[in-house]
């Protein structure tokens, strides 16, 4: 299945919660990057407007159906609410919430898949693609159009290397956070068939980090792969058995090191980079002038 945002930028996006004081910064920011909000959906609040933007009790209540769905639920409600934007049909879910329980993760994530939906999270700040639109909290003044598809687990890393990557003169075709929960929507490997038969995108960066096996996946998936896959793992000094800024990123064995992840994916194909900028610096050197 191809990422919908990949093929079109959704034109009816929907936000859960917006008005709390985190959602409704995020709110401003993706109307000032032209992404095409039509209502939020907040309990109680029906009626209503948040600066413009008509607010609704439910998701019935749309005049007609949405593509996308930026979901702000506190964590023990975001479950439930994946599965309702899931039963609703809407191609693309972006899921902010941190310390989502698992479970409901597991359940939400196979009720999506079922559907034919394509989640993002739940842990992250969503996604950018410079020119067309924000689906989250990626800043676009971080980023440029061009042609490197970025794909980070962690959302900080993801920010920072947008950032540099437009510094450098290196445009992107996205900036996705994949989301930092050890279980999330959709995995980084599953990205890899969209890219390779994207005509805008040149070449992947691909910023993993420690903890679980997601690289492992990825690695597998490059057999074949016709496109440059620039790879960089955060946490090499991290120590073992102790979690490192969120979920995701603990290390329980060896093989969920920062080098044996690294070296997996050389030993793929990917070109491999030590820290984010040798990573720029192979790009400046894969893509055409």
């Amino acid at each position: 299945m191809i990422p919908p945002f990949l093929h079109a930028f959704p034109r009816r996006v929907v936000v859960f919660n917006p008005t709390g004081r985190y959602a409704a910064r995020q709110v401003m920011a993706m109307r000032e990057a032209g992404t095409p909000l039509v209502a939020g959906i907040a309990l109680g609040k029906g009626g209503g407007t948040l600066e413009g933007l008509p607010l609704l009790d439910s998701l019935r209540e749309l005049d007609a159906p949405a593509d996308a769905a930026i979901l702000y639920t506190p964590p023990e409600g975001t479950g439930a609410t994946i599965r309702q934007c899931a039963a609703a049909g809407i191609a693309t879910i972006v899921a902010a919430a941190e310390y989502v329980p698992l479970h409901d993760t597991l359940e939400a994530a196979r009720a999506a898949r079922a559907a034919g939906s394509w989640l993002v999270g739940p842990n992250t700040l969503g996604l950018c693609i410079p020119g067309q639109g924000l689906l989250g909290s990626v800043a676009p003044s971080f980023c440029k159009p061009g042609r490197v598809a970025l794909l980070g687990r962690s959302g900080t890393l993801t920010l920072t290397v947008a950032r540099l990557l437009t510094a450098a003169g290196i445009g992107q075709r996205i900036a996705l956070h994949l989301g930092g929960d050890g279980v999330i929507g959709r995995n980084p490997h599953e990205y890899l068939p969209a890219l390779r038969d994207d005509p805008d995108t040149a070449a992947v960066l691909y910023c993993g980090e420690i903890g679980g096996d997601k690289e492992y996946a990825l690695a597998d998936a490059l057999a074949g792969f016709p496109k440059p896959l620039v790879a960089t793992i955060a946490g090499r000094h991290a120590p073992s058995e102790r979690q490192m800024g969120h979920a995701g990123a603990l290390i329980g064995h060896a093989r969920e090191g920062a080098a044996a992840k690294l070296a997996a994916l050389q030993a793929a194909g990917a070109h491999a980079a030590r820290t984010p900028y040798d990573a720029i610096e192979i790009l400046k050197g894969l893509l055409p002038a």
